[in-house]
């Protein structure tokens, strides 16, 4: 019985150090790379003549328009959503990899996707309400050169700085308070249907590629060789995912600018895309996403193999 209590005793550390460690490496990954992240978002929204030509063309803009705070539009959100977001992700693709045991590749990739699906419950709510506040700037800025009048948007009702600076608060308010739970996870299946590939591709590749780094099967490999595996795999995955991610972000960004399309579904987005814009639009971004997942999950995977957690744990006990 004693043996039994210590081995799920020490179960229970395992897997509160592996929270631990996704939730501090998510934190110091997002303070990093937020502002390109934003910077990602804008270019995604914006359609036919936009307000900026590229990442650095839109991180200047914004900087000289909206203040350094301007960058870090809603970090907030994100600080506070991504611990249990890349905690849940992290900690459930160990979980799955476990419990599938013998790994080949298919195994890897399920476990990939099992993490990717555990996520989308943080992960759908965080975006939906981190695009509002990143996008605001592009329309109510001063360099909007086009708006429209709020049409049954939810957050945009109240006064004028209300509508010019919107909150996280107020919007996740006014979302439940007129569609529910509904409201906040706007674009679930669009959300599934990013991470869950990105799921496959990145944490199969990352295990490989980390393998290379490791003398022994039992060992760690290096900090440095799993920050490189962690930036290699990620922008990997972040590319081949960044069409799907255009999609995400039209469908849950709940304002738009004069002329600009509204979309009925994926399928509706996916068309109106292709026809007013052009294959070419699906990429929107995508050298900004991988600027922005390369050292997210860089940084992620290099906390996770230092062990932050487990020496937090130690120290407390």
């Amino acid at each position: 019985m004693s043996n039994l209590n210590f081995l799920t005793h020490k179960n229970v550390r395992v897997r509160t150090s592996k929270l631990i460690n996704g939730g501090v490496a998510g934190l110091v990954g997002v303070s990093c790379v937020f502002p390109i992240d934003l910077a990602k978002t804008r270019l995604q929204n914006q359609q036919g003549q936009g307000v900026y030509t590229g990442m650095r063309d839109c991180l200047v803009k914004t900087l000289r328009s909206e203040g350094f705070f301007g960058l870090y539009r809603g970090a907030a959100v994100n600080l506070t959503l991504v611990t249990p977001e890349k905690a849940i992700k992290l900690a459930a693709n160990d979980f799955f990899r476990q419990l599938l045991k013998e790994l080949t590749l298919v195994r890897e990739m399920l476990a990939g996707c099992g993490a990717g699906a555990c996520q989308v419950v943080v992960t759908s709510p965080m975006e939906m309400l981190k695009i509002q506040l990143q996008d605001a700037g592009r329309l109510d800025g001063p360099l909007a050169p086009f708006s429209q009048p709020p049409q049954d948007r939810p957050y945009t009702t109240g006064t004028a700085s209300a509508f010019k600076r919107p909150s996280a608060t107020v919007i996740a308010r006014d979302l439940l308070k007129t569609q529910g739970l509904v409201g906040l996870y706007k674009g679930l299946g669009v959300t599934l249907l990013r991470d869950v590939p990105f799921s496959i591709i990145y944490f199969p590749l990352f295990a490989n590629i980390n393998k290379l780094g490791q003398r022994h099967s039992e060992e760690k490999a290096p900090f440095f060789h799993s920050f490189v595996s962690g930036c290699m795999a990620g922008s990997v995955a972040a590319v081949a995912v960044t069409p799907l991610d255009v999609l995400k972000t039209r469908i849950q960004t709940l304002k738009k600018g004069l002329g600009e399309d509204t979309y009925n579904g994926i399928t509706d987005c996916a068309r109106k895309i292709w026809t007013h814009e052009g294959p070419a639009a699906f990429m929107k971004g995508a050298g900004c996403r991988a600027l922005v997942i390369a050292p997210l999950f860089g940084i992620a995977q290099g906390v996770y193999f230092i062990g932050i957690g487990e020496y937090i744990l130690g120290y407390f006990h």
